[in-house]
């Protein structure tokens, strides 16, 4: 599955150093000028998972793989954007292209990087983009409604319940907030979100900080916190610079470079993570003498389709999964002593998913 999160912000507060720490690579150019990231640059990075290498030191396989979530590096937004100003329309439509927004606003003051709008103010920066968003949203819309307005009035019962979701995505709109926040009943979530309106997309905001607020943060990432919490969007601290140099150096260099500037983690392991949390997904794993694996599903993932993530023929010919909960694989020592301990179920196709089960699927093809 390709998700991907996609890296937005106005110019030059910091999204390709911190697309290129992701990568590790130096894929988008980092430059101190607007619209230095002209086409979006894609990588996919591994998830870090602490699991993943506790059922492997049990089941000593002869590979280990991570599973990946996908990040691009989408060029600055600025200002009329959604009048096409700043090559706002091909941005705009890299947006569209994402299943969840990672919002860079710049918490540092830097004499030596220039800023679009002349400050440092990340609410301001937030309003500029989302402004934008919410423009190009509204002005699709607008044009789409019109037509189904008047399939609706002939009694048409699928244009009648589409103009109900657009209506209520125009009235969060027009009053200047997302058309995520609109309350729509869980059985229409489906059909509000396949309008593929940018604002409705899940939004993480980085706070992106000066070295020396790496790990207590500072006065304007309290501000960041308190709009994305308004917003019901989420919201994490990062050094992009630190991130950047961290990403050249070793797991020993890294822990005690981190251990220096008082953090546990770097700031990418929580990003990551926090993507992922964003777009709700979870991590199953299958482990052999071959592989241990981890997998990644929606969270709500019944058995049957858990299993044609790794191919369609385990989808179509599933019969049952073997199931041991993480917890259990890794105190009793693996798939065997779990059997032995009758902690290894066989579930059905109701069976729903849980983060950090060790599947092994039983199919028929």
């Amino acid at each position: 599955m390709g998700f991907k999160c996609g890296i937005v912000g106005l110019p030059n507060v910091g999204k390709s150093t911190l697309f290129n720490a992701l990568t590790r690579t130096a894929a988008a150019q980092a430059a101190n000028y607007p619209f230095c990231t002209i086409e979006p640059n894609a990588g996919e990075v591994a998830v870090p998972d602490p699991r993943l290498d506790a059922i492997a030191a049990i089941a000593k396989p002869a590979e280990i793989v991570p599973t990946r979530i996908n990040f691009v590096d989408i060029a600055g937004l600025v200002r009329g954007a959604s009048q096409g100003e700043g090559l706002g329309n091909q941005f705009l439509a890299n947006i569209r292209e994402v299943d969840a927004i990672v919002h860079v606003l710049r918490c540092f003051e830097d004499g030596d990087v220039t800023h679009v709008e002349g400050r440092v103010d990340p609410a301001a920066d937030a309003e500029t983009v989302n402004t934008e968003l919410m423009l190009a949203d509204l002005a699709s819309l607008e044009k789409r409604v019109v037509p189904l307005r008047k399939r609706a009035q002939t009694g048409d019962k699928e244009a009648k319940a589409e103009v109900a979701l657009m209506d209520a995505a125009l009235a969060e709109l027009t009053n200047g907030r997302p058309a995520r926040l609109a309350d729509i009943a869980e059985t229409d979530r489906a059909d509000y979100e396949a309008l593929n309106l940018l604002t409705t997309k899940p939004v993480l905001y980085v706070a992106n900080v000066d070295e020396g607020s790496a790990a207590t943060g500072n006065a304007l990432t309290k501000r960041v916190t308190e709009m994305a919490g308004a917003e019901g969007a989420g919201a994490i601290v990062i050094s992009a610079a630190i991130e950047a140099e961290i990403a050249q150096l070793s797991d020993a260099e890294q822990r005690e470079f981190l251990e220096s500037l008082g953090l546990d983690e770097p700031g990418l392991d929580r990003l990551i993570h926090a993507g992922y949390d964003l777009l709700g997904l979870i991590t199953f794993f299958t482990a052999g003498p071959k592989e241990v694996r981890a997998w990644t599903v929606e969270n709500g993932t019944k058995a049957p389709q858990a299993a044609g993530t790794i191919h369609t023929d385990f989808e179509k010919g599933f019969i049952r999964a073997q199931t041991i909960a993480y917890d259990d694989f890794i105190a009793l020592g693996g798939e065997q002593a779990a059997k032995e301990a009758g902690k290894a179920r066989d579930e059905g196709k109701d069976y729903v998913v849980r983060d950090g089960d060790v599947l092994l699927f039983k199919f028929n093809v």
